[in-house]
């Protein structure tokens, strides 16, 4: 039976990205999806890019791929985002305006976002900002982009549907009673982690090295 499998920011580390898929032993027919922020601060986005397309892989937009989408739209961008762009061809422009903000698989019971939802609002009505940037809540409930900004945005999320996102470095692997975070700072020098849906075991893989300090934006 074909197996679904979800990986964590990846951020450009190609290497480590092969080696973990290697290690996860894909078969033929398993479905392989990323949860954003495909580009950015590693080594390789280009080439990360192009294995998710040629391996057909879904994803979902991060808030770094869109950075990069803007230089499309004439938008201003910082270095490490212009330099992927410059690296880019037109298959992998092709693939990244195709992401979606969030990936519906109503047969695992589970959502796929970049950063998160604020419960209690529908999915079709959840903010743009929010899919691909939140990190917390407010005692108020309200969205913050920051990790000392409130409890894990995850935390309150009440169910029934199975959520799995990334974007939360910092934070590290969230395990949380309806939600799964799967940013472990591979870029970072730490860990990349995915997830098989079928029985939510987990799959790791040691960075090669720290490709970029977390406090550079």
């Amino acid at each position: 039976m074909a197996r679904t499998l979800v990986v964590g920011d990846v951020h450009g580390c190609i290497d480590e990205l092969e080696a973990l898929l290697e290690k996860a032993e894909l078969a033929k027919g398993d479905r392989l999806i990323l949860a954003g922020d495909l580009v950015a601060k590693g080594p390789d986005s280009q080439a990360v890019v192009q294995l998710a397309r040629e391996r057909g892989a879904l994803a979902v937009l991060g808030n770094h791929d869109a950075h990069v989408l803007g230089y499309r739209a004439g938008k201003p961008l910082k270095n490490h985002h212009l330099e992927v762009a410059k690296s880019l061809k037109k298959a992998d422009w092709d693939y990244l305006e195709k992401l979606p903000l969030w990936l519906d698989l109503p047969e695992l019971n589970t959502l796929v976002v970049h950063a998160g939802l604020v419960p209690g609002i529908a999915l079709e009505h959840q903010q743009t900002h929010v899919l691909l940037n939140v990190r917390s809540l407010t005692p108020e409930f309200e969205p913050s982009t920051r990790v000392d900004g409130g409890v894990p945005w995850a935390s309150k999320w009440p169910g029934p549907r199975f959520v799995v996102f990334g974007h939360d470095a910092l934070r590290g692997l969230q395990r949380h009673p309806h939600a799964l975070g799967l940013d472990t700072g591979c870029v970072y020098g730490k860990l990349l982690t995915a997830v098989w849906l079928d029985d939510r075991s987990l799959i790791t893989m040691l960075a090669r090295k720290v490709w970029r300090a977390p406090d550079e934006r």
